[in-house]
């Protein structure tokens, strides 16, 4: 029986003895001993739980002996109570209906308690007789352990011995393995060492008798075999042969380079040589150490160029510039020579021609160095470019032939002709032969920019008499280039061929000088081309802008719209021709090259153009708004069609604006800016025109905004008017019309309004037109007629509406649009409604009813 069930039970029964002896009358037992219960921790609780599960109430952790008394003698509040509990034993439910029996339950309580007892005083037997079976068992494991470390002492004791017996029977055995390898060990050495001695004295004699593809073989090996002596330099003998054999290498470099000198120099030319001699000595001088085969390699190619220093000496003719394909051809034969007389003798990994050519480069770059800071005077661009040429062709052809040789790789990073050896890896490895010689030309490439400097004057001159003579060229009709003077392309191709020139010879200095030069005479170009050749009147294009009277004929339109695209042409051309020279220069470079101002002067030329061909047409416009303000509106008694001067501005813009239009086909952007000017310019013009016309009946008024709808919705049309194919016009553009002539007809039906009561018409007024100007609000009053004693009262109900925050503002614009326009005048006609004349709504639904028919 578990633990826990097991003091549970003891516990329960305490309880029952306990109410036993309440019944009975024994008082021995204490209220504080009642329900008294053993805690236990959690984790304890959950092991006997898991160990032994039980659905006995007295197992139960929450066991209360009040509940239990309870479930066992009933009253009838705790029938539910009873229900709750399933796990009571059948004979405590038999005993649950009364105290009547309690009796029988307190002695069948005493016979469960005899049976516990007797549980009890079994478990605790047992336990005493475990600790005495542990006791003799801990003794036997003790015993157990003692023997067990005799044994092993006994074992350890005779494996010591056997270890000793072995050491003794195999003691002679050790000695003769020890012997046998050092006897290997000597015996190698000595044959070393007698290999080593012999192949000395092999030496001596071969050296003597210079038998040198014997002495190749031998010396390598001889070589190898010091390397087992290296260790051994401490003895006497061993250093004398290592000396010795240092001295047979320093005795054979100087006799093969002798042999050398001997059979290859000038005067031995005349003899045979015996070259199969020297192509053995070449072997061996690939064993010896590296500055043989560089002191070699340096005198034969000497030996080589000897004649090159007399033939292009300082004082001769053959030195100068003109003559420079006579170096080239010198090479190319030098080479030719070497492939016929020595193509078999050196050892292709030697790279004798490249090494030849490379030296080559190193004497000419210096001869004509030289020769060209000595007659600096006799220079000229056409004689430097020559020389350019063919040293750059030559350059290419070098690089070309020895491409992949791994001379290069041998000579780089020290290659003497780079400034900067900084390359960045993912460019192609440029050779080291190519600007070897071209780049003692640098310092005196100002010749050649002092040259396009002289072309590119010419040629702006010779494009400014074009221009005089010929004019702008004749627009092709239905074609969408627009008219750009031929001379930008002129200018650019000419820019493009000096850029490409100039950065075969350097992509330095140089360069940037270009750069440099092509930012001024792109000034000149826009200024003495584009900017002077613009239509003017007076002392200037600024004067002119001032001049209401200028009108522009066709051509000058033309002339405008052709400066205009060019204009655009070159400012688009010149950020291509940034990029490209950005491109092109040394990055060290780049950051110099800078077209922002010249990109200006552009942009500067395309607002002026775009300025004239406004002012042109607004000075078109005058006469007809001039017409409108001298006619008489407070005659008008009958609203008809468009108005003349209305008719006049529609026939000037229909002839003006599509030959603008045509004219900037290749710069449609340029158009829409100038449609958006015009309208900024044109409308406000318009609308002070309107606060001229004074007086004005309401007729007159109904007039006026018809006339101003017909306007709106030419304007609107301004972008495609007489074009073969509408096109929408832009929503900035349209935005502008509807905001600009919104408050024009806004104004109008203002003066239509009735000026009685005065409360209605200021009402009327900030509702339609948002504005708290009184400058503004004076002249509709004057439009309306009103005299100036008359205006003092309604000016001042006005300044009562302005509020506070509007009191101190000049202007405020309005933002209707023409929807909007429609539902204003609605809203303020039925809020006014009460104070205005009935007839007042009717004239204005005519009037839009009107404008509908029209249009």
């Amino acid at each position: 029986m578990a633990s826990k069930r097991f003091y549970a039970r003891v516990e329960s029964t305490y309880v029952v003895e306990k109410m036993a002896a309440t019944v009975q009358g024994d008082d021995d037992i204490t209220d504080d001993d009642i329900g008294a219960n053993i805690k236990y921790p959690a984790s304890v609780e959950k092991a006997i739980k898991e160990l032994f599960p039980s659905n006995d109430p007295l197992d139960a952790p929450d066991f209360n002996a009040v509940e239990y008394i309870n479930a066992l003698f009933p009253t009838e509040q705790c029938s539910n109570v009873i229900l709750s509990k399933p796990g009571l034993e059948f004979f405590e439910l038999l005993f649950l209906q009364s105290l009547a029996n309690i009796d029988d339950v307190v002695q069948r309580i005493r016979m469960k308690i005899g049976r516990l007892d007797d549980e009890i005083r079994t478990v605790i037997r047992s336990q005493t007789n475990v600790g005495s079976d542990g006791r003799q068992a801990l003794e036997e494991a003790q015993n157990a352990i003692k023997e067990l470390f005799s044994k092993i002492l006994d074992i350890k004791s005779k494996a010591d011995k056997s270890e000793q017996m072995v050491k003794e029977i195999t003691r002679d055995i050790k000695q003769l393995d020890h012997a046998k390898r050092h006897l290997t060990s000597s015996i190698t050495t000595l044959n070393h060492l007698h290999m080593l001695v012999g192949g000395v004295h092999s030496l001596v004699n071969l050296t003597h008798r210079r038998r040198y593809g014997e002495i190749a073989n031998l010396l390598q090996g001889v070589l190898n075999v010091k390397e087992h002596f290296d260790k051994y330099m401490e003895i006497p003998q061993i250093k004398q042969l290592a000396d010795r054999i240092n001295e047979i290498q320093n005795d054979l470099a100087a006799q093969i380079q002798s042999d050398f000198e001997e059979n290859l120099s000038a005067d031995a030319k005349k003899k045979s040589p015996d070259l199969k001699q020297l192509t053995e000595a070449c072997k061996i001088v690939d064993i010896l150490n590296p500055t043989v085969k560089k002191r070699l390699l340096n005198w034969f190619v000497k030996q080589q160029l000897i004649d090159y220093s007399a033939i292009f000496c300082d004082s001769h003719d053959n030195t100068w510039l003109n003559n420079i394909d006579r170096r080239y051809a010198w090479l190319k034969r030098i080479l030719m020579n070497y492939e016929g007389e020595y193509g078999q003798l050196f050892p292709n990994h030697w790279h004798v021609q490249e090494r030849i050519t490379y030296e080559f480069c190193l004497a000419t770059k210096k001869s004509l160095s030289k020769v060209m800071s000595d007659r600096s005077s006799e220079l000229d661009v056409k004689l430097l470019l020559f020389a350019i040429q063919r040293t750059t062709t030559f350059e290419s052809q070098v690089a070309k032939r020895f491409a992949g040789s791994s001379f290069e790789e041998e000579m780089t990073p020290g290659n003497p002709f780079k400034e900067n050896n900084e390359e960045d890896p993912k460019l192609p490895k440029e050779s080291i032969f190519t600007g070897s010689i071209s780049c003692c030309f640098e310092p005196y490439l100002y010749f050649y920019i002092e040259s396009q400097d002289k072309s590119l004057g010419e040629l702006i001159d010779r494009f400014i008499q074009d221009f005089k003579s010929q004019g702008i060229p004749k627009a092709v009709e239905n074609s969408d280039s627009g008219i750009v003077l031929p001379s930008c392309a002129d200018l650019f191709v000419f820019y493009k061929k000096c850029m490409v020139q100039c950065s075969q010879l350097s992509t330095g200095q140089p360069l940037l000088q270009l750069a440099g030069l092509f930012k001024k005479f792109l000034k000149e170009y826009a200024t003495k081309l584009l900017r002077n050749n613009l239509p003017k009147s007076g002392s200037g294009v600024s004067s002119m802008l001032k001049d209401a009277e200028v009108r522009f004929s066709v051509d000058d339109q033309a002339t405008v719209c052709c400066v205009l695209s060019s204009a655009d042409y070159c400012l688009e051309t010149t950020v291509q021709l940034e990029n490209k020279l950005k491109e092109k220069i040394d990055q060290n470079l780049s950051d110099k090259i800078d077209f922002n101002s010249e990109q200006d002067v552009f942009h500067n030329i395309i607002s002026s153009c775009i300025q004239l061909l406004v002012q042109d047409l607004d000075n078109v416009c005058d006469p007809a708004l001039n017409a409108m303000v001298k006619m008489h509106w407070q005659n008008v008694e009958v609203v008809g069609d468009q108005s003349n001067y209305v008719s006049s501005i529609c026939s000037h813009l229909s002839q003006v604006v599509p030959k603008i239009r045509d004219n900037l086909a290749s710069a449609r952007k340029y158009f829409t800016q100038f449609c958006i000017k015009f309208a900024n310019s044109f409308i406000p013009k318009f609308i002070n025109h309107i606060y001229k016309c004074k007086p004005i009946s309401t007729v007159g008024a109904e007039q006026l905004l018809l006339d101003a709808h017909s306007l709106k919705t030419t304007l609107l049309d301004l972008p495609c008017i007489g074009a073969l194919t509408s096109r929408k016009a832009s929503s900035s553009y349209t935005k502008i019309i509807s905001k600009g002539m919104s408050k024009a007809e806004m104004i109008l039906k203002v003066v239509m309004s009735p000026q009685d009561p005065a409360v209605g018409f200021v009402e009327s007024y900030i509702n339609l037109l948002n504005d708290y100007d009184i400058s503004n609000f004076q002249k509709v009053l004057e439009m309306k007629g009103m005299k100036r004693n008359e205006q003092h009262s309604i000016i001042d109900l006005f300044k009562a509406n302005i509020p506070s925050n509007e009191s101190n503002a000049n202007t405020s614009t309005t933002t209707t649009t023409a929807t909007t326009t429609t539902t204003t005048s609605t809203t303020t006609t039925t809020k006014s409604s009460n104070r205005r004349p009935l007839q007042e709504p009717s004239r204005i639904k005519r009037l839009e009813r009107l404008i509908k028919k029209q249009f």
